[in-house]
């Protein structure tokens, strides 16, 4: 007998209930941690959309002065206006992580209106759906500078600035389940998100000494822009969820605990971690 098909509504509102015989509710939603990020300025790549964009909101919610970078200046400059009602400060900055000398201006302007950067958290990423016999060496190419380069050009750029100044700081790279594990039609993606697990742990190596802690956050299944075409194949959005413990989709604010330790002083001795936040999908039998 088949299942029946989970449309693409039904997981979207945290699927609480799943075809496995029984119901699954997800758990009333926590208040957020309270981090007090005052005094800190940080970077946001990949800020005009999906995850990037909300991280900017959460590091501002916790006192930070934001910048959110992304080549969509019109979209940061939408963001910048809700973080105001908010009372919040936002710097949109157009910046393409391609081009190393786009990353050098933007953190010229950053420095000129807040300061210099002392967060940063590379979230700046795309993925190109297509099978391995499929992909062009243009589209491999795209990937990697965009996931894997894009994280080492800022990463770097900041880096060089902190330890010139003799200041401590955060490095956050935004990796994916598909850096552990592998997909269909995602080869240059699960080969970059890979790729920049392993950069976090190197980076890591070099800069502990400086004061700079590297770490990496690895969501799991999350409906954003990149990622919707997954949960238009109800197929696979719902095997994914099948196979996830906690039997739904995640929310993008189950990822703010996370993103706000790594971002504070409350992460001081950690450097070169992974903490994976998927559901439990990972750790899911075979």
């Amino acid at each position: 007998m088949e299942r029946p098909v989970v449309s693409t509504v039904r997981l979207m509102n945290i699927l609480s209930e799943h075809v496995v015989g029984e119901q699954v509710r997800a758990a009333p939603r926590a208040a957020p941690p309270r981090v007090d990020l005052s005094g800190k300025i940080a970077l946001v790549t990949g800020a005009s959309s999906g995850l990037g964009r909300h991280f900017v909101k959460v590091l501002a919610r916790a006192g930070a002065t934001v910048a959110g970078a992304a080549r969509r200046l019109d979209r940061l400059e939408g963001l910048a206006d809700e973080c105001r009602a908010e009372d919040q400060r936002m710097l949109p900055v157009q910046a393409d992580v391609t081009q190393r000398a786009s990353i050098e201006r933007a953190l010229q302007q950053i420095e000129a209106e807040a300061g210099p950067v002392n967060v940063l958290v590379n979230a700046a990423g795309l993925s190109i759906n297509k099978s391995f016999l499929e992909h062009e060496d243009d589209d491999f190419e795209l990937v990697m500078s965009t996931n894997l380069e894009g994280t080492w050009r800022a990463s770097q750029l900041v880096a060089r600035r902190l330890v010139a100044a003799g200041e401590p700081g955060a490095i956050i790279n935004i990796a994916s389940i598909f850096g552990h594990r592998v997909a269909k039609n995602a080869s240059s993606y699960c080969a970059s998100k890979a790729a920049v697990l392993h950069l976090t742990r190197a980076l890591s190596l070099e800069l502990a000494r400086h004061d700079i802690r590297v770490n990496a956050l690895s969501p799991g299944l999350f409906d954003t822009e990149m990622t919707h075409h997954m949960f238009g194949d109800h197929g696979f959005a719902e095997s994914m969820v099948g196979r996830t413990p906690c039997r739904r989709a995640g929310e993008f604010s189950d990822l703010d605990g996370a993103l706000l330790l790594l971002a504070s002083d409350a992460s001081r001795f950690m450097s070169g971690s992974v903490i994976v936040v998927d559901g439990g999908i990972l750790n899911g039998s075979l």
